[in-house]
């Protein structure tokens, strides 16, 4: 019997729709194709795990912030702890539904579902990545209170840690169709997610003379957990080991060229999985040509611009720590902030600042910052000629509602359309609008405590709005976001000058807004990866967002307003943990952008004028690499080059060391091109859970220390190698003659 045409075409449809027809090799080996709608996702279970999980990441993570032995928990703790508590609650909980009262009984829900679901824990996870992310905005007020000695307005502070942390919902909204739907845009932070989910749900026969994926999990889990003891409490000195230090005791030279912390790092190594992925994350998740790239560029930074510019006494570079981040005054010491600032009007004391003198960088620093401003205009350079073509016409399919069947429609878009309702786009825009009018009121009320008027806080939407595609598209692809703190920093500056809260405040909604939105839109991909519906995905990040803003402001405010001397390390009593080492970076970059400004440090009027060319370095440099690649189509190291994440990698010094960029690339070397090019079965099978597990065990171990010691202030036995430090302490020393810096030798 024939079967209607219809009918005969929807089969069809329907088998053609199921083809794993991912462009992505990744993606197809890790994300599978099957989908359940009726599964349950957004359920009470979900909403008391989730925001539990969240709130209680918001209070942990900020309230280590502020100490010296800084912890940050992340969404794998979550993962992994929430999962016997969902099947707890579905085995325990009533099934009957509650009718939600004053609905007429047209609303109800259950307590119970059903079994706990993949689609549950994942979404519970995502609820907790809100609290992990630490909130940019409580920097802004830990300087106003402890290092300016300034108060604020706590309902001013209050939305401005909301509306930051808000207003990337309107950026991710506008790019959702082009960083989330399209296919080569894998986020391939998110195949660790997606295979530790599936290791934990899936049910999965045991291999003869193997182990299944979770059993391998839980190994690796447990002996991370069991090592990371080492490291973190009875022998952190393995966490840097430099050769060279401990070989020339003596040699300020041999030191700076060897110490993994605060030199070179040439023959350093670390014995400690946070020393791999402290900085520069995990690189098990990241493809190998962004290592390569990455590296190219870190090796170009540290093994030939510094040392050439520091040998030859470039910006007077002896007379200051080869590597730092702190700022010096001509004769080498330490910049007295407190003589510039007048106290009274909160501005540059222009009158007290040309008699004391320019601010000075460390060698380091300065090129930092130049390769910061490569960086910038390398990737939209680099976005333009690459994808630039590939952006117009989904941007132009998308407006003439022509994207069905194009290109970028692969099975997980196809399977999203067909399941569920997406988002409405007035969702996002009444977001925008509604936080935006807030962020208004935030700057532009409170008697204008946060310095920064109307136009500025425009200003930097319209940069946020710029830069969130071309860093998007590199995030998506590599795994790697370049920053765009140093120019915002530099506009606001040019444009404000001597208004340190208002070059932080413009930074902060300019450069977190970014980040902000493309973390909404990496949820999103994993939703997208793990079939959850879009609208659920929305309120849980939404919902998720407001109290993780919520907790983390209160925990600061309260260590602020009640912890003596918080932050003050002079007058902090011996042994204090209480140091804010995060806040004191930002407390100087605001004095650096801030109260001086550019026009005094890369204008006319500063000493490192010559750094502004690296913005035209940044622009061309993708140009040559685009051509050769086209003139060459089948070479491989050409269509793997990258120019921004070269520069990304070039200027990813400070606050990382030299040791966690090459044990970094080294572990992910081996991984991600020696392994996967050799044994590429048992990488696509164990590659992303090692990488879980790694992370998982440190995190468990780090937790229980701190819980169990450090919060009472009980640390490892003291011995020789019971100090975290590679003992290179003269690596820090200047080294021009006549300087005299504590603990160094006077040349």
């Amino acid at each position: 019997m024939t079967k209607p045409s219809g009918e005969a075409e929807a089969e069809k449809e329907e088998e053609e729709e199921e083809v794993n027809d991912h462009p992505i090799e990744e993606v197809r080996n890790t994300v599978p194709i099957s989908d359940d709608p009726s599964e349950p996702c957004l359920t009470f279970r979900t909403w008391v795990l989730g925001l539990s999980s969240c709130v209680l990441l918001a209070f942990v993570n900020e309230f280590f912030m502020y100490r010296s032995a800084q912890l940050s928990i992340g969404t794998i703790l979550v993962q992994i702890a929430t999962l016997p508590i969902g099947r707890l609650m579905a085995s325990t909980l009533p099934a009957s539904p509650i009718r939600v009262p004053l609905t007429g009984g047209r609303w109800s829900f259950s307590l119970n579902p059903g079994p706990f679901s993949l689609k549950e824990h994942c979404l519970i996870t995502i609820f907790a990545g809100a609290g992990s992310g630490n909130v940019y905005a409580m920097n802004i007020i830990a300087i106003v209170k402890v290092f300016y000695k300034r108060q604020i307005n706590p309902y001013a502070a209050m939305l401005l840690a909301q509306t930051t942390q808000l207003l990337g919902y309107g950026w991710a909204g506008l790019f959702r169709k082009f960083l989330v739907d399209s296919a080569y845009m894998w986020w391939p932070i998110n195949l660790v997610q997606v295979t530790l989910f599936r290791a934990m749900h899936e049910e999965e026969k045991r291999p003869k003379g193997r182990l299944t994926r979770l059993q391998f999990f839980i190994i690796v889990m447990i002996c991370s957990f069991a090592y990371y003891l080492i490291p973190s409490y009875l022998f952190p000195a393995i966490s840097t080991v430099s050769v060279l230090c401990l070989v020339y005791k003596d040699s300020v030279t041999a030191q700076q060229i060897g110490s993994g912390l605060k030199g070179l790092g040439i023959g350093s190594f670390g014995l400690d999985w946070n020393t791999v992925s402290g900085f520069l994350g995990n690189p098990l998740a990241s493809p190998a040509f962004a290592i390569f790239n990455v590296m190219a560029g870190f090796a170009l930074t540290t093994y030939v611009a510094v040392p050439l510019l520091y040998w030859t006494n470039t910006y007077n570079a002896k007379r200051f720590p080869l590597m730092s981040s702190h700022v010096y005054d001509a004769a080498g010491a330490p910049y007295d902030t407190n003589r510039v600032l007048d106290p009274h009007t909160f501005a540059l004391n222009l009158q007290e600042y040309n008699a004391y003198g320019r601010i000075h960088l460390s060698i380091l620093f300065a090129v930092n910052y130049g390769i910061g401003f490569a960086s910038l205009m390398s990737t939209l350079s680099h976005v333009a000629l690459y994808h630039g073509k590939d952006i117009w016409e989904l941007w132009r399919k998308a407006a003439a509602h022509k994207a069905n069947g194009g290109r970028e429609e692969d099975v997980h878009t196809r399977i999203m359309k067909r399941n569920y309702k997406a988002v409405p786009q007035w969702w996002f825009h009444l977001m925008m609008a509604v936080v935006l009018a807030l962020s208004l009121f935030t700057c532009e009320g409170f008697g204008g405590q946060l310095q920064l008027p109307y136009w500025g806080l425009l200003l930097a939407c319209a940069i946020a709005f710029t830069f969130t595609l071309p860093i998007g598209v590199i995030a998506a692809t590599t795994n790697m976001q370049p920053g765009l703190n140093v120019i915002t920093e530099l506009i606001i500056g040019y444009l404000y000058p001597g208004k340190p809260l208002a070059n932080v405040v413009f930074k902060t909604y300019g450069f977190i807004s970014i980040a902000q939105a493309l973390s909404f839109v990496s949820d999103f991909k994993l939703g997208h990866y793990m079939k959850i519906p879009p609208r659920s995905m929305f309120f849980a990040q939404l919902a998720g967002t407001l109290a993780a803003s919520t907790v983390h402001f209160a925990t600061a405010w309260w260590l602020l307003t009640t912890v003596r001397d918080i932050c003050d390390v002079d007058r902090l009593p011996p042994g204090s943990p209480w140091t804010c080492p995060g806040d004191d970076v930002f407390y100087n970059a605001s004095i650096i952008w801030g109260v001086v400004g550019p026009l005094r440090m890369f204008g006319r009027l500063g000493n490192y004028w010559q750094l502004n060319y690296f913005f035209l370095v940044g622009l061309l440099a993708p140009v040559p690499a685009w051509l050769l690649q086209r003139a060459y189509p089948s070479s491989a190291v050409l269509r793997n080059v990258s120019l921004p994440l070269i520069f990304g990698g070039a200027s990813g010094l400070l606050p990382a060391h030299s040791v966690n960029f090459l044990m970094w690339g080294l572990v992910g070397f081996v991984f991600n091109h020696v392994v996967y090019r050799r044994h590429k079965a048992w990488w696509m099978r164990h590659n992303y859970v090692l990488a879980a597990g790694l992370d998982t065990g440190v995190a468990f171990m780090g937790v229980l220390t701190f819980v169990a010691l450090g919060y009472f202030d009980v640390y490892g036995p003291r011995w020789w190698g019971g100090v975290g430090d590679d003992r290179c302490d003269l690596a820090a020393c200047p080294t021009a003659p006549g300087v005299v810096a504590k603990g160094c030798p006077v040349v």
